[in-house]
């Protein structure tokens, strides 16, 4: 199994279609405020992030995490406190939390990795409940209160994240660069080799790979970007509560990337796009949400196994292998003679 052996069959969008569905993407999402209301599309983004977050891990690792929203939390959590208690520059609360995100990754990933499905699983979930039980304890988190009235402020001391178009630029332009850096990491020699990892471990581990390493590694950039994602959302709602670290929320998450397409690159952004709508429409209404979901979730694993995006490629590649099939099986007797010398040219 090489490298280019991977990639070609792995499921990564072709370059010049991901082209086009960003520039796609970027258009609708800078018109967007225009047509659509900025705080919904503001959490849509958030929640993209964080699936496209999640499916590093589940769909290019192999790796079912059912505590991912722990990392959201603390990147929501450390963000809101040091802006609001310590009055940093939202940047610099940005950081601090993506970067403790990353070392409690890594010790969460270490405990974990060596282990593989419903165990990896079950430990994701009990070290994430231990973050949803510091949440709930810790002075500083506000309790079941958790933090209220984070102020925007100001980035870098020039731009005013109190308008609505500066905290939407903002929000989009971390978007960006969070999603760059999953196209990065996917359509790199690295994300090959965790294809390689998922599809046959064992052969990974003969060629001479340290698998651990690079499970890590994909666990660490994850919780990093579930953090970013995370304080995205507090500077945008302005508050961080317990449903933040929840184990809802560790689920909706799987649930939008099954949605939408385990093991793409647009599936988790289409996917975080149908929840949220969902909730929007179910919150209005006196339907009950969780069952609402819940049917969503089992219609989705029963009917459309690949996602939206996986559907809609499979289908796409059956047609184009149909085509070609049509175009070498049905050229014969007179037509063949015709069609030989312009081949041949």
């Amino acid at each position: 199994m090489t490298t280019s052996t991977i990639a070609a069959t792995s499921g990564l969008p072709k370059s010049r279609y991901t082209v086009l569905g960003c520039i796609v993407a970027l258009i609708l999402l800078i018109a967007a405020p225009w047509f659509v209301y900025p705080v919904f599309v503001m959490k849509l983004m958030c929640y993209a992030l964080f699936a496209a977050a999640f499916n590093l891990v589940m769909g290019y690792a192999g790796l079912l995490s059912l505590g991912h929203a722990a990392f959201l939390g603390i990147g929501a959590y450390l963000t809101g406190y040091a802006i609001k208690a310590w009055g940093v520059d939202p940047l610099l609360g940005i950081g601090f939390s993506v970067i403790v995100a990353a070392l409690i990754g890594s010790v969460m990933g270490a405990l974990a990795i060596r282990r593989k499905g419903i165990e990896f699983a079950m430990i994701t979930l009990a070290l994430s409940q231990v973050i949803s039980f510091i949440a709930h304890q810790a002075p500083f988190t506000g309790g079941e209160d958790g933090l209220q009235g984070i102020a925007r402020g100001y980035l870098l001391g020039l731009v005013n994240l109190r308008d609505p178009i500066a905290i939407y630029a903002f929000v989009l332009v971390l978007f960006i660069l969070g999603m760059f850096v999953v196209w990065r990491t996917i359509n790199s020699p690295f994300g090959h080799i965790l294809l390689a990892i998922r599809e046959q471990e064992d052969r990974a581990v003969s060629l001479g790979y340290t698998v651990s390493r690079y499970k890590l590694t994909v666990f660490i950039i994850s919780a990093m970007l579930a953090a970013l994602a995370g304080a995205m959302k507090v500077l945008v709602f302005q508050n961080a509560s317990l449903d933040d670290v929840s184990f809802h929320l560790s689920g909706l998450v799987v649930l939008m990337a099954l949605l939408g397409g385990i093991g793409t690159f647009f599936g988790p952004l289409i996917g975080a796009g149908i929840v949220v709508a969902l909730e929007s429409v179910l919150a209005t209404s006196d339907l009950p949400t969780p069952v609402l979901t819940g049917t969503v979730f089992v219609l989705c694993v029963l009917l459309f196994r690949r996602g939206v995006v996986g559907e809609m490629a499979e289908y796409v590649r059956k047609r184009t292998s149909d085509t070609t099939g049509e175009a070498e099986s049905g050229i014969s007797g007179q037509e063949k003679l015709f069609h030989e010398p312009i081949l041949t040219l």
